[in-house]
């Protein structure tokens, strides 16, 4: 059962009304499975520094099995519960926004903890009527918890200023939303990227500031969940490139293309290197990969200074960046080849309920 908004109530911390003239703020949460991690997301809002007016507080739920929604509403959310046999990001961010009220969105993904003055310092951005998204950095909560985290950690971190495309989490002004008829809900990943390009196409700008804006919790302890995030996001370089290509703003067209020849030539070599070592029982194969290899993580290292981390954490990420060509280009094939058999996209989870 849904239940009103949160109550007004003053925490010393943000404040939250039901009263529509005062509204200044809807934040959309959207979760499946998050367990815990939901309740320490609407927790951090919870503790966000005032705003000159109220905010309303939507959960929206995709098929939740752990609970979640019955969390949510001990904490008197405004719940959503969808019941789609395939749930995307897509619908229920769209389902959020569209039940909010406010002139601003903040969008959040269950797995994050806003930082508390994040949305103080940064709301002020979209006065500019030609700014229509802002967001900040997001952040791993552990970023040693496991080799995954640490070099994931720094895939978050972009440059500062207009930039192409935002990540889940972000400031939008809802008459953009409208304009552009908000989320494709048809795309199982990279929503916010397809987003941003007919945002983008209008002549609006996306900003990314200089500051923190949440936490998140990836949660990847295992090879094969990070393979599957690989799968997950070449799907989506495949999809969203393909539907884009011919806008004036193609974001991901080019780093698709570039995808599938890097990790076509990746894939080959993996195979092609072993065998002819096997072959010709020489060491000479092995030393010119492990030379080729070490002056290409080497150099990707050092393009990648700017991210201002430890040298050890981006050698692995430069070695991470090159090794996820691999299951990208997979996940491309994937997309390629249920197009050809006229499936529709299933969504792609890396998570498993003991993650969460």
């Amino acid at each position: 059962m849904n239940k009103p908004l949160l109550t007004p109530v003053s925490l010393g911390k943000a404040h939250f009304d039901d009263s529509t003239d005062r509204l200044r703020l809807s934040v959309v949460v959207i979760g499946r499975n998050e367990g815990i991690r939901l309740v320490r997301c609407i927790e951090s809002i919870m503790r966000m520094r005032p705003l000159n007016g109220s905010i309303e507080v939507i959960y929206v739920d995709s098929g939740s099995t752990d609970g979640s929604v019955e969390r949510a509403e001990r904490l008197n959310l405004k719940v959503i519960s969808l019941n789609s046999t395939n749930p995307c990001a897509a619908a229920g961010r769209n389902a959020g926004w569209r039940a909010s009220r406010a002139p601003i969105l903040l969008f959040l993904d269950g797995d994050t903890m806003l930082e508390p003055n994040f949305v103080v310092d940064s709301i002020g951005e979209l006065k500019d009527p030609r700014i229509a998204v802002v967001f900040g950095d997001r952040r791993e909560i552990d970023p040693n918890g496991s080799i995954y985290n640490r070099v994931l950690d720094l895939d978050w971190l972009a440059p500062v200023g207009p930039v192409e495309f935002c990540g889940g989490e972000a400031l939008i002004r809802r008459e953009v939303l409208e304009r552009v008829g908000g989320y494709d809900e048809h795309l199982i990943a990279a929503e916010d990227t397809e987003l941003c390009s007919r945002i983008r196409a209008l002549g609006y700008v996306v900003l990314h500031v200089d500051r923190l804006m949440v936490h998140h919790d990836l949660a990847i302890t295992r090879f094969s969940q990070y393979w599957r995030r690989g799968i997950r996001t070449g799907y989506a370089y495949a999809e969203v490139s393909e539907r884009i290509r011919r806008c004036d703003l193609p974001n991901w067209y080019l780093q698709a293309r570039r995808n599938r020849l890097q990790g076509s030539l990746m894939t080959v070599a993996m195979i092609a290197v072993p065998s002819l070592i096997i072959a010709y029982r020489s060491i000479t194969g092995i030393l010119f990969a492990l030379t080729l290899t070490t002056i290409v993580v080497a150099r990707t290292a050092f393009r990648s200074r700017w991210k201002k981390a430890p040298m050890t954490t981006r050698i692995l990420h430069a070695l991470h960046s090159h090794l996820m060509q691999i299951p990208l280009v997979f996940g491309q094939v994937k997309y390629e080849l249920n197009k050809l058999r006229g499936k529709a996209a299933i969504l792609i989870e890396y998570k498993g309920l003991k993650e969460r």
